[in-house]
């Protein structure tokens, strides 16, 4: 078998409302998705996404012609190319949509098969007050959702900290609640400095008595000693690793024990194949491989069939902040949004590959 053609599609979705992200100082007024398509001889198809992909033409040569089914020299093949270039792992993602399809089985059960289904946690993008954020934690109660993440602005923590307390008090003990500082990486252009460690600390003792699950990406993600530190003194659960840019890194991470939620995006970190070593290495240490997924519905399965294959959790991310952060409007392009059952539970597809169906009108219509 031989990989015949890459086929790009770039599309663009207007918000409206606009999505105010807390990691991102300018409201996004639109929604941009790129859908990899990887063609073989034989007749089959892999779709992936999650990054633009943007210069990627450049390097197709070095894929095109190769059997799509020796992953492991593509993967490296991809990693040379980061090092130069963008990070182009929805290629990786769609290279393993096709071997499913090939085999006739899931892509989780190439990866391990531990499960079927994955608890969900409803992440929550935009900055909003106390009451509002409460308002929507119940609203998440109500859709089914058992956990749920809220996102706090480096410089206004004692808001963040009355967000968290204000959801508390709404749901009691009965939802678990997950921080993110967003200290780990910054949106272009954002240059103001990191809360240092002490002001972290304080915050972190504050969640503490909250019954935090966890605190996401607290210091730039080169402070190891530090985030070490943090979840050793302040007995508070550290979660991070979601955009670091290569395998050793994260390697190292692990090493130094500096965390103890590992979340590597497979569409934006270090692909498939890495997260999964990653998983296991985590799983070694009695840590928690839970991976970020704030991309669309197929960089959703992607992580998703990662995380069911090895056996992850205790919760994976889903993308919610109703009403400009919906499933169908993440996933436009897709014939059916992903969405989460009535228990709150993500259930891998039940087609082979990543279990995903293209919608091609919609994406003729948003074709740009």
């Amino acid at each position: 078998m031989k990989i015949t053609a890459i086929r790009l599609d770039r599309m663009r979705l207007p918000l409206d409302p606009p999505f105010a992200a807390a990691w991102d100082p300018e409201p996004r007024r639109h929604f941009d998705a790129t859908l990899v398509r990887v063609e073989t001889d034989e007749g089959f198809t892999g779709y992936g996404s999650g990054d633009s992909m943007a210069g990627f033409e450049e390097f197709e040569q070095l894929f095109l012609g190769r059997d799509p089914l020796r992953i492991l020299n593509h993967v490296k093949t991809l990693e040379t190319i980061s090092f130069h270039a963008g990070r182009y792992w929805p290629l990786e993602a769609a290279l393993w949509d096709l071997v499913g399809q090939v085999c006739g089985v899931p892509v989780a059960t190439l990866f391990g098969g531990s499960t079927s289904r994955v608890p969900a946690y409803a992440s929550f993008g935009e900055l909003r007050p106390p009451g509002r954020r409460a308002q929507d934690a119940l609203a998440a109660w109500e859709a089914g959702f058992r956990a749920l993440k809220v996102r706090v602005a480096r410089d206004r923590l004692d808001e963040g900290l009355a967000v968290v307390t204000a959801v508390r008090e709404a749901l009691g003990d009965d939802i678990s609640i997950m921080v993110d500082l967003n200290q780990s990486w910054r949106m272009p252009g954002d240059i103001a400095p990191a809360l240092d460690l002490a002001s972290v600390r304080r915050f972190a003792a504050a969640l503490r008595e909250l019954d935090v699950l966890w605190l996401e990406e607290p210091l730039p993600q080169q402070d190891l000693p530090g985030l070490r530190v943090l979840r050793e003194r302040e007995g508070v659960r550290v979660a991070g690793g979601e955009m670091v840019r290569t395998f050793p890194e994260l390697v190292a991470m692990v090493e130094a024990d500096a965390l103890d939620v590992y979340q590597p995006d497979v569409v934006l970190a270090v692909g498939m194949l890495r997260a999964r070593t990653v998983a296991e290495l985590a799983s070694l240490r009695h840590r928690w491989f839970t991976p970020h997924t704030w991309t669309n519905g197929l960089g959703l399965l992607a992580n998703l069939h990662v995380v069911a294959g090895v056996g992850g959790g205790p919760y994976l991310e889903f993308p919610y902040d109703p009403p400009a952060w919906t499933p169908a409007r993440r996933d436009f392009f897709l014939a059916d949004p992903v969405s989460i059952d009535r228990d709150g539970y993500l259930n891998v597809p039940d087609r082979s590959g990543l279990g995903a169906r293209i919608d091609e009108e919609a994406l003729l219509r948003w074709t740009r």
